[in-house]
Parts: C-alpha cells; structure tokens; sequence
C-alpha cells in the first residue's frame, strides 16, 4: 500500500508487507532490561553490551524531522520526540520518526545515523519495566537500497534525498484493538521476542498494548496502514525448526553462528488493517436495516458507541430532516444545523439538558466543525484544550459544555454523499482512553462515507415520500365534514407495498336543491400514472356534477371522456346524489364495489344491490341508476376494494367483514371509520391503497322547508317578497330580512322579463345556511353580465353575485334552477 514515484515499484519490504522490528524494554531507572535481536541489527548494539546501560546512551536523538499537518497541525501532531518518552516524561503512549545515532561506523568513520519510526508504550503495575519501545528502519520502506543492499557508491545524503523523493511521508501513530480475539496467546508468544521474560510479564505488557492501541504506518499522503509484531504460528515453527538444525549441528560438532538460532528480527505486518475492515463491515451490517430516516440515525450512532467512541454527536441539515432539498454549494456560517442523536456511555441524563435532541444551531467558521462541513474533510483534536473548549461552549449561550469536552479527544466527520455534505458526527473519547490518531481519522472517515450514503438514500426515500404525499393530498378534496342535511368522514390510506401514490380517491359536490353528490373511485394501477389519471377524472366528476347530471348520464360522459383520454385509461367508480328533503338516494354504478346501508331503525347493514356496470374506460356499455329510500339517520358506506380484498381470500369474505363492521355503534363518524379499517386491516401491511367516505343521512325536516308556487307576472315579485318576510319571522331569521328579499326579488323578476317560463317556483331552505331557489320551466340559463352606466338591463345577477354567499344555476328535467346562499346569523 505504500508509494514510491510514478512508474516505480514499491521496496520489497513494503510489498512482502514486513519490516524488521526493534524491540527494547525499559525499568523504571531508565535502564535497558530488554534488547531484542531486531534491536541490534538495527542500532549495532549486541545484547550484551546494551543490557543494563542508560536507555539514552544507545538511542540518543539526532533531531526530529518535521511534519507538515495541515491547518490543524497544532491539535494532531504525532506527540513528543522521542527523547521526552525515554526520559519517562509522560504517561501516554507516543509516536514519531526520528534520527538515531547508532554503533556501526559509516564513511570516513563517522558513526551511523539511522532515521527510524518509533513508538513508545508507557508501563505500569507491580513488575520493573517501565517503557515498551518499538522501532523500525524506516529505509526499508523505500526503494533506495540497489540489489543486496549495496549503495553503489552514492553518499548517505543521496540516499536520504532520494528517499524523500519517493515517500513523501512516512509517520507513525497508532489504531485503537480493544477487542482483540487472541489476548492470551499473544501473551503467551511475547517470550519468543523476549527471552528473558516469564509469561506473566508478557502477559502484563501485552494487556497494556492491546489497550493503547496497534502500531500504525502512514505512507505517502493517503495510505495510512496499521502494523502489529508478527507473533505468527508460522515464525514459532520456523524457530522450533531453526534450533532443532543448531542443535543437530552442535552435537555433531559444527560450530553454530548466533545467527543461526537468533531471530532474523521482528517484522510488522497488516493485521490491522483486517482489524479495521472487519470493524467497518460488521458496522455496516448493522446499519442500513430500513430506509426510515430517524431509524438509520440511531443505527449510525448505536454502531460506534462505545467500541470506537464514548460519544457520538449527530447534526444534519435541516433541510435533511425535513425531507427538503436544500442550496448547492458548501455549507457557511448560516447554514442551520439539527442534533438529531446523542449517544453516550456516561450516566444517564448528563448531556440531556447542555445538548437536547431537537436542537438547530449554527456554527462560526473558526470552530472545527465548519472546517469539517466546509471541506469534507476528517478534523482530528487529540485533546480539546481549555481555549479550544471556551471556544466551542460560546455556541451553547448559557449553557456550560466544557465539563463535558474539555481534555477529550475530538474526531469530526462528515456525513456526505454525492460530494454533499448532509451532516456530520463529533465524535468523543474519554480521558482514560487513548486519543484519536491518524488511523482512528481514516476509519472514521470511511465509517461515515458509509454512514453518508446509507442517510443519503433513507433521504431520497423521505424526500419522494414526502413528494408523493404531497402529490396525492392535492389531488384529494378537503372536504366539509357537515353539508346540508348530512355529516362525512372520509379516510385515505396509501398502499404500503407499492409505492405511496395510487389512482383511489373521493368527493363530495354540493348540488342545488340542497343535495350532495358522493363520488368514490379507483384508478386501475399504481404510481403518477395512475394519480395523473384519477385528477383528471375527479376534475371532470366535479364538472359534471355541477351540471346536475343523472347519475347515470355523468358515468356515461365520464366513460367517453377515458375513452378519449387513451385506452389504457381504466376506472371503477361509485356516483351517488343524496336529496335530504325528498329522503332519497339516486345511485349509479361503474364496476365498483357497492355501498353499504345502515338503517338508524335497527341497526341493520346491507349492500345496496345496484347494476354493476362496466369500468369507466371500457366504452359502450351502458350505466343504470337506482332510487333507494333512506330515513334520517342512516349511514352511508362507500370504499374502494383496497379495503375489502386479502390474498387469498374471496372477496366476498372482505365484504362481509365490512357490512358486519359497518353496524357496530360509534361515538362518531370518525370513531365508527376507524373502526372499519381495524376490522378489515388488522396486522397492517395492505398492498392497495384505500379510500373511504362515510355519511350520515340527517335528511332536513319539512318545517324547514318552505314552497309556493307563482304565476309569471310582474305582481307576484311583490307577494314573493312578503312571503319571505314572513317566514323568516317565523324562522327567527329577520336579520336576513332585507338582502333575502332583495336577492328574491332579483330572481324572480329576471324570471319574468326574461323567461318563457309558464310557471316559477320559489323555495326556501333552512339547514346549515339559508338557500333560495328560483325554479321554471325554461332551460335557457342565464348568464352574468357587464352593464354600462346607460344598460336598463343586466344588473340583476350583478346583484345576487355581490350580496350572497354562493349563487349559480343549473339545468333540470323540465327546466332550470337559480339559487343563492346566505349565512345564518351567529347567535
């Protein structure tokens, strides 16, 4: 995984992906207690000579070389050199690369300076070491050595220049194991590096560098991989096999070189990196399950605490949450971001009441976190200083965060996909564990590219849900829930196998004469098609519906209208006109499912029998209608057969269920249509959507009414007018007096001007409004007209439009209809 310059290939060493190892213990009066072979080969001390010595004199620092880290170069550096750690100076595990002066002489005498990459692990309990230090040549990750490791008599300094050329960076850090699966063998293994150690020494050390974390390698200026000592099965049998040779040797009595039975040194080698990817795939496994959004946010939080983090902070666009598209372009100081998790492992209750889910904030561009959602980039604070602190809980106004940040390490990722940024997560450790480093940087990074993408599809889905919601809440009517003479309650379910948006819908049209029409139908098929389709065709239902057609007549029309519309277009629909003062229900039916009746008298339900009638669509069949007589008080059930119907199941099973359900008392009509729905979905899960209208047929009494018959003739303008002021006296109506008489007599003289007519009608309704009806037996309707100041005519529809609440005309059988509305005065 390391880089050399283009068209190279890599060194052996970083292609085998092994390097020789140093390994040197130290007690606490800074003494060598341990010196491993790889220790030798790479400073030229021999055990003997190192063993007891200043851990100073044989590693003394030339100098520290220089990283360039970014922006954040004070937050992340790669800790202390190397001379702090051996003086026993700090109490954390560090890393870094340094220049040693070692033994072995170089060119002209001098002694060797060897560039190294180190990592130093502090030790604790009863035993006497002190500093585990693990070093490795950093020369052996490049190509510059020729065949055999001959230099081909260029200098050190070509050597080194060369090799700056071919990695641009090479640093150590180092990547968090908790859950490594082999603990005790490794300890066990130990021993073969260290000779002199026993087991529980082993055992002891081990424990501490399982803790604080891998070795880590970073190549070049992207590849970061993670290296532990390779404690292998394979090197034990190698050994086993190498003394066994020696031993043959000796008893022959062939001298034995050490080397022979030594270690050829401890390599590194890329367990972590599998370390890391199972991580990464076992976190992916866990999320992702749905594509509910508020679900996939706790997975993503749930799936790094505690094991790669103690608190995992979630902040999304509010754009995100709301299920909006938002801006292009990077995020900026404006931009409001939502806390949508908060995970953690401290006490219950803690970050409750400083980080409240729910919450939406800004951040300023000198926090980390606008770095992170601006570049879309990882930031990493090893520790939260107490100035970086104060500058962060400045955000939070009076609230004090410090307590819960202050000396923490700090990991920021970005939640993006498609090269936008959604969010992104802070991420927390505790003290007592040990920082975020470089690797812990690159895991999180991919840990939430993953994230990303994951929240990013839950997003799509949210947003095309809430699309198509939209989509079919505007194409379904918001209905009154009372119109004269009757109460309604409608329900609406969208399919939840197939998609959001289906072809079912619903109305109600108030007609004159104080009649409603009901309509409910079902477009074949499901998806945009199908809901393009049923607007289409609840638009021309209302149409018709104002024209007072029959009901008949309006299936008729609506038919050829589909047939005209394509002949993919197929529909069921139920068309119903309920007249409250005649106590009548005048029905049709286009290959739907029929209504259900609940007689107020006894309770009982039955289904209506109607001619069924082809689907809209089907063209020349012909539609029938049927008068049914109803009482005050019935209801009336009409549904699409979403509802009724279940895989597996005959229809007729569904409509039992429903007619049987439909007589069950209720508080309400609401009540009573979810009890409907319970019955008929009781484990949820339905595959067509469902739309349902209920209504209750109050009917309006006959005192309520009021009829006289007039003769076509200027005088009767002045009787109608007096009539009317009475009967509203008598209906305790008399603030309505004067514009009801006016409007009444506008009507009733265009009637006798302009009409050729032999009779009129004047009818007057009381039910949730005061309706005036103006009835002859000409079909000519009249129409609103302009009127100039001169006209003598034409102004007195002019008149109805500015005084009542609704007007309009309409056609019937022996003629025609004018008809206006006031509403009751409060009281």
């Amino acid at each position: 995984m390391e880089r050399g310059t283009p068209g190279e290939p890599p060194a052996q060493s970083a292609a085998s992906g092994r390097i020789p190892l140093a390994v040197v213990v130290v007690d606490g009066a800074g003494l060598v207690s341990h010196w491993s072979v790889g220790a030798r080969r790479l400073f030229g001390y021999g055990k003997e000579e190192a063993v007891g010595r200043p851990v100073g004199d044989l590693l003394p620092v030339h100098g520290a070389i220089p990283e360039d880290r970014g922006s954040y170069g004070a937050f992340d550096g790669l800790g202390p050199d190397l001379e702090t750690s051996l003086d026993g100076r700090i109490s954390y595990p560090a890393a870094g690369r340094a220049r040693l002066t070692g033994s072995a002489s170089g060119a002209g005498g001098a002694r060797a300076r060897v560039d190294v990459l180190w990592w130093a692990y502090p030790l604790v309990g009863p035993g006497p070491e002190r500093l585990l230090v693990l070093a490795a040549d950093a020369a052996r990750l490049t190509a510059a050595d020729g065949p055999d490791g001959e230099r081909g008599g260029r200098s050190e300094r070509d050597e080194r220049d060369e090799r700056d050329e071919q990695v641009e960076r090479i640093a150590p850090g180092f990547a968090l194991h908790t859950d490594f699966p082999g603990a005790d063998e490794l300890a066990a293994r130990l021993p073969e590096i260290l000779p002199s150690m026993s087991v529980e020494e082993s055992a002891r050390i081990v424990a501490q560098v399982l803790e604080l974390g891998y070795p880590v390698l970073e190549f070049s200026r992207h590849d970061r991989v993670p290296v532990t000592p390779d404690w292998g099965v394979a090197r034990r049998i190698e050994r086993k096999e190498r003394r066994e040779r020696a031993a043959r040797a000796a008893a022959r009595g062939v001298p034995v070189a050490p080397e022979a039975v030594d270690d050829e040194g401890e390599d590194l080698e890329y367990a972590a990196v599998r370390e890391r990817l199972e991580f990464l795939n076992e976190v992916s496994g866990r999320i992702g399950s749905s594509l509910d959004l508020s679900r996939t946010i706790i997975e993503v939080s749930r799936a790094v605490v505690p094991r790669f983090t103690d608190v995992a902070g979630t902040y999304l666009r509010e754009q995100v949450v709301a299920g909006e598209g938002f801006p292009e372009g990077a995020p900026d100081e404006t931009t409001m971001w939502h806390r949508v998790a908060v995970e953690h492992t401290d006490e219950p209750g803690r970050w409750d009441d400083v980080v409240p889910v729910g919450e939406s904030m800004p951040f300023p561009a000198h926090t980390p976190f606008f770095q992170c959602m601006t570049s879309g980039d990882p930031v990493l604070v090893p520790r939260i200083t107490e100035e970086m602190g104060n500058a962060i809980a400045s955000q939070f106004e009076k609230r004090d965060i410090r307590p819960l940040i202050n000396h923490r390490s700090m990991l920021v990722v970005p939640l993006k996909a498609r090269n936008v940024v959604l969010g992104f997560m802070i991420l927390l450790r505790h003290q007592e564990r040990p920082v975020f480093n470089d690797m812990d940087r690159v895991t999180g990074a991919e840990l939430a590219a993953r994230a990303g993408l994951v929240l990013d599809n839950a997003r799509m889905y949210t947003y095309q849900e809430s699309v198509a919601d939209t989509l079919q809440d505007s194409m379904l009517p918001h209905i009154q829930p009372r119109m004269p003479g009757c109460d309604i309650a409608t329900r609406y379910l969208p399919g939840t196998l197939l998609g959001r948006v289906g072809g079912d819908w619903f109305d109600s049209v108030k007609l004159p004469g104080s009649r409603t029409a009901f309509v409910v139908g079902d477009v074949m098929g499901h998806g945009l098609n199908s809901a393009a389709m049923m607007g289409q065709l609840r638009t021309a239902v209302q149409t018709m519906a104002a024209l007072d057609l029959p009901p008949e007549q309006l299936l008729r029309n609506l038919d050829d209208l589909a047939q005209r519309l394509g002949e993919h277009y197929l529909a069921t629909c139920l068309y119903a006109v309920y007249d409250p003062i005649a106590g009548e229900l005048h029905l049709a039916n286009a290959g739907h499912i029929p209504p259900v009746l609940v007689r107020a008298a006894d309770g009982r339900s039955e289904l209506l029998d109607l001619p069924t009638g082809a689907p809209i669509g089907v063209g020349g069949v012909p539609f029938e209608s049927v008068l049914v007589r109803v009482a005050p008080g019935d209801r009336l059930l009409m549904c699409t057969d979403g509802l009724v119907e279940i895989r597996g199941e005959d229809i007729g099973v569904g409509l039992a269920t429903l007619t049987e359900s439909a007589a069950h008392p209720a508080a309400s009509m609401d009540d009573a249509c979810d009890t409907i729905i319970r019955a008929l979905n009781p484990r949820g899960g339905r595959k067509d959507d469902v739309a349902l209208l209920m209504a209750r047929l109050n009917g309006i009494p006959m005192e309520n009414v009021a009829h006289w018959r007039l003769a076509v003739d200027p005088a009767e303008v002045g009787r109608a007018r007096e009539m009317v002021r009475a009967q509203l006296r008598a209906w305790s109506l008399q603030p309505l007096s004067d514009t009801a008489e006016l409007l009444v007599s506008e009507l009733v003289t265009n009637v006798v001007r302009h009409s050729r007519s032999s009779r009129i009608d004047l009818r007057l309704v009381r039910s949730g409004a005061l309706v005036c009806e103006v009835e002859d037996d000409d079909q000519t309707l009249p129409t609103l007209l302009s009127a100039g100041p001169g006209d003598e005519f034409g102004r007195g529809l002019r008149v109805v439009s500015s005084l009542a609440a609704e007007w309009g005309t309409s056609r019937t059988r022996a003629g025609k209809t004018v008809w206006c509305e006031l509403p009751l005065p409060r009281r």
